[in-house]
């Protein structure tokens, strides 16, 4: 085994167990046997389900296809099939009770750590579709996609433990902010021109995010931070929820369907308003990002602002394009791995961070907070980009394209940084305001 193998093959043990750590620590660490089995909301799964459900992808990706092995438990598979299941319907299924699933995830463990030392990992290059077996392998990607797709399921968790009523149970340490840098300008002006969105050559990316295509946009103005609570609340008190002219027709349907009247967990506290986190309710914080507010809001406060929201190209253009040198990094700071100077990310503290946090991590353009903190609600439809092609599977993203989901960017607080990368697409319903979203605003500027 080369020493390059064998570097990868440490990481990706680390990695998976990191994510392991993870889950149960926000199940089987924390919650008894009933709250675990309980469906918190009609829009989550029972906790229970996601914790085996992650064992059971990990045992038909890395058991099975990756090392080449016998099924474990293909008498579960049905069980844990997202697409078979709806989460409003998981709770009446047969799952494995708690610690059946902690067995069950620690036997697929094992079994992947004893295949993961004779499977060889390539060096990764170009492929046509005859070669996706193969490539499956080179650098590690099928690890990669089992790694971050744990990952993305303990934020899913995150948002049910915020959707769960009871004592708070998830542990929070002081955040302290090293670095603070208030944006002096409240927009960053993104010049005309040509700039590489997506990538073809990540070996972390997922299908959608490629292939990498070059897209001219116009000039346009976007917001260096992301909109605050204390900003929202000025479209809040000039009556932003009451007033028409800012809703699509779709959005005050919804507003007045549901009576809604501000983000989600808030509540009217005499001249301000408190919120409910992880079962502490506290005043809200005016230089936070503004959290938990859905695409509908999202749109009507731009509108009353003067401006709208970006386009997922926009987003990434100021988010990952050095006008400088012409090119698009993976990361608004160039291309080395998130640490704690450039982003709040990976749950090290349970909300954002104030705006102006981590000025290490802005773009070569000036904006701030482009990754960690919330995800941002952009304009754009959910698709696939030009040339796209289904991989490894068609049940990550192709079944939702063109569906009415709308693009989210940047990850947030509660994002790994495995799965923070700038080319990284999220996606939901319009009305969704369960998860860590916000959003930043853009204009149009006239052309030079």
């Amino acid at each position: 085994m080369s020493h390059e193998q064998e570097r990868l093959k440490e990481r990706i043990a680390a990695e998976l167990d990191i994510g392991r750590r993870h889950s149960n620590g926000l199940t089987l660490d924390v919650l008894t046997e009933e709250e675990l089995l309980a469906q918190h909301s009609p829009l989550m799964s029972p906790l229970v389900w996601d914790l085996a459900h992650v064992g059971n992808y990990e045992e038909q990706w890395l058991l099975r296809v990756a090392g080449g092995r016998q099924a474990l438990r293909p008498d579960i598979d049905g069980l844990y099939d997202a697409f078979e299941n709806p989460r409003a319907t998981r709770v009446s299924l047969p799952l494995l009770p708690p610690e059946e699933a902690r067995e069950y995830n620690e036997r697929v463990r094992r079994e992947v750590l004893d295949a993961l030392e004779s499977v060889d990992l390539g060096v990764p290059g170009p492929r046509t579709a005859s070669e996706d077996e193969r490539f499956l392998l080179e650098a590690g990607l099928l690890y990669h996609l089992v790694i971050q797709h744990e990952h993305q399921h303990n934020e899913t968790m995150l948002a049910t433990h915020q959707l769960r009523r009871g004592e708070p149970v998830l542990l929070e340490e002081t955040a302290g902010v090293a670095t603070l840098n208030p944006p002096v300008r409240g927009e960053v002006l993104v010049p005309a021109g040509e700039f590489t969105m997506g990538t073809s050559e990540d070996p972390w990316a997922y299908d959608n995010e490629g292939p990498a295509h070059t897209v001219d946009l116009g000039p346009y103005w976007i917001d260096t931070a992301p909109v605050t609570n204390a900003a929202y609340q000025e479209f809040m008190d000039d009556g932003g929820y009451q007033d028409r002219r800012w809703w699509s027709t779709a959005g005050w349907e919804w507003k007045e369907g549901r009576g809604v009247l501000a983000p989600a967990f808030w509540t009217k506290e005499g001249d301000g308003w408190s919120r409910r986190r992880f079962g502490r309710q506290e005043m809200v914080p005016a230089d936070e990002p503004v959290q938990h507010v859905g695409f509908h809001e999202a749109q009507a406060y731009a509108a009353w602002a003067g401006k709208r929201l970006p386009s997922e190209a926009e987003w990434e253009k100021a988010a990952r394009f050095d006008p400088h040198t012409g090119r698009s990094h993976r990361y608004p700071w160039g291309d080395t791995e998130p640490g704690p100077h450039h982003a709040n990310l990976g749950r090290r503290r349970l909300g954002p961070a104030p705006a102006g946090s981590h000025p290490e991590g802005a773009s070569p353009l000036g904006v701030q907070q482009m990754i960690g903190d919330v995800w941002e609600w952009t304009s754009t439809t959910f698709t696939g980009y030009p040339g796209f092609r289904a991989f490894p599977y068609r049940g990550y993203s192709e079944v939702f394209f063109d569906d009415g989901y709308k693009v989210l960017r940047g990850g947030s607080w509660a994002t790994h940084p495995t799965a923070a990368r700038a080319t990284f697409r999220n996606w939901d319903h319009p009305i969704r305001r369960q998860i860590f979203s916000g959003f930043r605003c853009a204009r149009d500027a006239e052309p030079a």
